[in-house]
């Protein structure tokens, strides 16, 4: 390693070369997990259940921009898969509950897992999308939007 080597705090999206300023990934992420604006960290993200805000009602920040799109829901699909999964075939594996039994413990608990997950899960991917400049959030335009 060069002697001029520096560690520092793990960021993405700024380049040395470009002129931007690096941002904090993993603060932007938990940020947006708990629901507040990637930027300050103090705004509310989220004005409805899943629906962001356009501004950050503290640091001013715009965030109408993003283009979370799918990305939330197949994460949540995935993460929710593997628990209630995982968790019925520990529960088959030990126990000799019928099928309806299963039907009243799995159902149940994928739809509130799923309902739960989804919001946290959407305001990470905003936040990911905020420290890495994507999506207009490095004030350019996107290619799809550029063609339009």
């Amino acid at each position: 390693m060069p002697s001029n080597f520096q560690a520092e705090e793990q960021v993405f999206g700024g380049e040395h070369h470009s002129g931007r300023v690096a941002r904090p990934l993993w603060t932007a992420i938990k940020r947006g997990l708990l629901g507040r604006c990637p930027h300050c960290g103090k705004g509310k993200l989220f004005h409805a259940f899943v629906k962001s805000v356009d501004k950050c009602e503290v640091c001013g920040e715009e965030l109408h921009h993003h283009r979370a799109d799918d990305l939330p829901a197949y994460l949540v699909i995935v993460i929710v898969g593997h628990i209630v999964v995982g968790s019925f075939m520990a529960v088959e594996a030990t126990t000799t509950l019928s099928n309806l039994q299963h039907a009243l413990i799995w159902v149940p608990l994928t739809i509130i897992l799923a309902v739960a997950l989804l919001q946290p899960v959407k305001g990470a991917v905003i936040g990911l999308q905020w420290a890495l400049y994507m999506h207009g959030f490095g004030d350019e335009k996107d290619e799809f939007e550029s063609h339009s």
